[in-house]
């Protein structure tokens, strides 16, 4: 009863394609899917979705888990999931050392491999864009990456074979030396290492299947992430969320909370230049990252030198796509926590899958003709993610189009339109150019369209910035 945009695909099945439905597991992820999109299971998919995004539920959550880990008597355990060929695994492993020293805790390093095949739609461009965001962020954390390719099969072996050896007090120090070693392809250091630390292929493949089974009992699909009493945080995006949890709980050394690490931004808040550029901006109506972005979009709009550009892209679930539960849940509740923090809160959900989003979609074109693209969308999302508003009603759409100062007897007759359909296509296939694959994405451009950079995802509007000021120089 979840959508997500991290890894999507437009494909259509009718009944003569080949790929028909040929067993039951097939038959049954169709039907899913296909009760997904229905009315009828509108009301568990919002309720559903509010649990998850509820604040009041975190908090009591996190409060049951305290006291049932006090209650028997288990100390202050943080697991840490290593796949040593993932790019943001070579970033995070960088800080594992001072993290583990800040804090009183048990630290737990866990070896993973390779992802559920159901959690990454999008395999090639995720594995393109992986390396290529890792190479962007890793200077601002003063980390060095330049790789521009995977590391082979052989080292990547040989690198679990050391890890698989050490002792969990070494992790970071062995860790950080395995892990340059690997993506530098120093064949000569991993087999140094390989002398002082080894176990079999046999046993290292045995520690990553067990790895992997832990890692899916926690709910969780992906490396270089952190899990603490019923509570996941990926990489070093999400490591300050666990640091204040753990802060909050007085576990902290230090005197006052520092995070273990911040990128070193020089983007001001405010910028003026006589340079200009487009900002085109990937939201969905269905995606929650996409309302968190959408605050913070207006005041980049207002507060740097751009043209902003709203291309929209049709909803997951609207394009036959699935997503396991346990992703989904993950990606609600990460949602709301960024949405906290950047003071735009997800508070009450109505899911707008179905004829609510193509009814509203159909009037974008239009809407954004007259010059309130941006508007119309967020004030969309404002509904579905704080309102729990159904923006398929008529009634809601004429009070919000008249609320833009448009006039509503015009831009209704562009309702059930079919060019909208083009339009959302052309959208993300232009997306997909970029290897950006997920929404919200964002395609910086200078003033006459040249030079694109594209970045996928909220938490990195702050690079927007960072490369606008960079042009600017």
């Amino acid at each position: 009863f979840f959508q997500a945009e991290d890894g999507i695909r437009d494909y259509k099945v009718t009944g003569v394609q080949t790929c028909a439905l040929s067993d039951l597991q097939s038959m049954l992820k169709w039907f899913r899917n296909f009760m997904n999109r229905r009315t009828a299971t509108a009301k568990v998919r919002n309720a559903v979705m509010n649990h998850f995004a509820s604040y009041e539920v975190f908090k009591e959550n996190r409060k049951k888990s305290e006291e049932a880990r006090s209650s028997e008597n288990r100390p202050h355990e943080v697991l840490y999931f290593h796949k040593v060929d993932d790019p943001y695994s070579h970033l995070t492993i960088q800080f594992i050392d001072r993290f583990r020293s800040s804090y009183n805790i048990q630290f737990k390093p866990i070896l993973v491999g390779v992802e559920n095949p159901e959690t990454v739609h999008e395999p090639s461009l995720y594995n393109i864009y992986c390396l290529e965001d890792v190479r962007r962020i890793a200077p601002y954390y003063d980390v060095s990456f330049s790789t521009h390719s995977y590391p082979s099969k052989d080292l990547v072996t040989k690198a679990n074979r050391i890890l698989s050896a050490i002792k969990d007090v070494d992790f970071g120090e062995v860790g950080k030396k395995v892990s340059t070693a690997l993506w530098s392809a120093d064949e000569a250091c991993l087999d140094a290492l390989l002398k002082e630390y080894s176990v079999s292929v046999k046993d290292a493949q045995q520690k990553i299947r067990d790895g992997n089974s832990i890692r899916d009992e926690k709910d969780y699909y992906f490396g270089s992430a952190f899990y603490y009493e019923n509570e996941l945080y990926w990489g070093v995006d999400r490591l300050h969320y666990l640091e204040r949890r753990l802060s909050e709980l007085n576990l902290g050394r230090a005197n006052e909370f520092t995070p273990t690490c911040k990128p070193r931004l020089v983007a001001p808040s405010t910028l003026s230049s006589s340079k200009q550029f487009n900002l085109t901006y990937y939201p969905s109506l269905n995606s929650p990252y996409t309302f968190v972005s959408t605050k913070r979009v207006r005041q980049l709009q207002e507060n740097y030198p751009i043209n902003l550009i709203t291309k929209p892209v049709l909803p997951m679930l609207m394009r036959m796509m699935t997503i396991p539960t346990f992703k989904a849940k993950y990606i609600i509740s990460d949602a709301a926590r960024e949405g906290r923090t950047y003071q735009n809160e997800i508070k009450r959900i109505y899911s707008p899958i179905g004829k609510p989003a193509r009814k509203a979609y159909s009037l974008f074109p239009i809407i954004d003709e007259m010059g309130k693209g941006f508007e119309y969308i967020e004030a969309l999302l404002i509904a579905s993610f704080q309102d729990e508003i159904n923006i398929g009603d008529d009634t809601y759409l004429e009070g919000l189009v008249s609320s833009l100062k448009l006039d509503w007897s015009e831009v209704k007759k562009y309702l059930h339109s079919k060019q909208w359909k083009k339009d959302l296509n052309h959208n993300l296939q232009e997306m997909y150019a970029g290897n950006c694959w997920g929404v919200p994405s964002f395609k910086l451009t200078d003033d006459d369209g040249g030079n694109p950079f594209f970045v996928w995802g909220q938490d990195r509007m702050w690079l927007i910035q960072e490369e606008i000021v960079k042009r600017c120089s």
